[in-house]
């Protein structure tokens, strides 16, 4: 039992590894949209949704705050030009959820809200910043898991 842990854990860092030079090279993860979700997780990832929530904080990576409020986290300077975020998981599903988190202008495509896993057809994007998503397929996962969380 534990060799088979050990090697579940070691397909799961092989796994990531891949992904994460694939999109360094610029390719993402392929996706299917059906009826406005991306009902299944990028790259079959299971999103943690602790890690979520620190990517939804953090000013330099989600910075989800600037635009949303969380009540339920007591962090300062939220917003709240875009809709609020509790209560998520009540008014849409998790593929819902998944493909806003991918590409908003999907859906609306008169958003502000930023593509986090997109590189092409993007505008004054810093020289940095070019040919790499703002979250990798992990990281899409972890933010997707921690709005699920979200019921009020």
């Amino acid at each position: 039992m534990a060799s088979r842990t050990i090697l579940s854990a070691a397909l799961v860092v092989i796994a990531g590894l891949a992904i994460a030079a694939t999109e360094a090279r610029g390719e993402l993860t392929a996706f299917e949209i059906n009826n406005d979700a991306v009902p299944q997780p990028l790259a079959g990832l299971k999103g943690r949704a602790e890690r979520g929530q620190d990517i939804i904080i953090d000013r330099r990576k989600g910075n989800c705050l600037i635009c949303h409020a969380i009540s339920s986290l007591d962090v300062p300077f939220q917003c709240e030009v875009g809709p609020p975020l509790g209560g998520l998981s009540q008014r849409l599903s998790e593929g819902e959820i998944r493909l806003r988190v991918i590409d908003q202008s999907r859906i609306n495509p008169m958003t502000v809200m930023p593509s986090y896993y997109r590189i092409e057809g993007l505008r004054d994007v810093a020289p940095a910043y070019r040919g790499k998503p703002v979250l990798d397929a992990q990281e899409i996962e972890d933010v997707v898991a921690y709005l699920l969380t979200l019921k009020e």
